[in-house]
């Protein structure tokens, strides 16, 4: 009962990964996306006129 209920876990979890993976770099290599991360990398170079500090 053991074994083929890892069978199934480790062969599921791999295809879930395999899935995620591929919708992250969908998401990331879309074009539609590429303003906002654009401005997400400029962030750290912006100007920090906030109260923090």
């Amino acid at each position: 009962m053991y074994e083929k209920l890892a069978h199934v876990a480790q062969t599921w979890g791999l295809a879930l990964f395999i899935i995620a993976f591929v919708l992250v770099l969908i998401y990331t290599f879309n074009p539609a996306n590429r303003k906002k991360f654009d401005e997400a990398k400029r962030i750290p170079l912006e100007d920090g006129d906030d109260d923090n500090g």
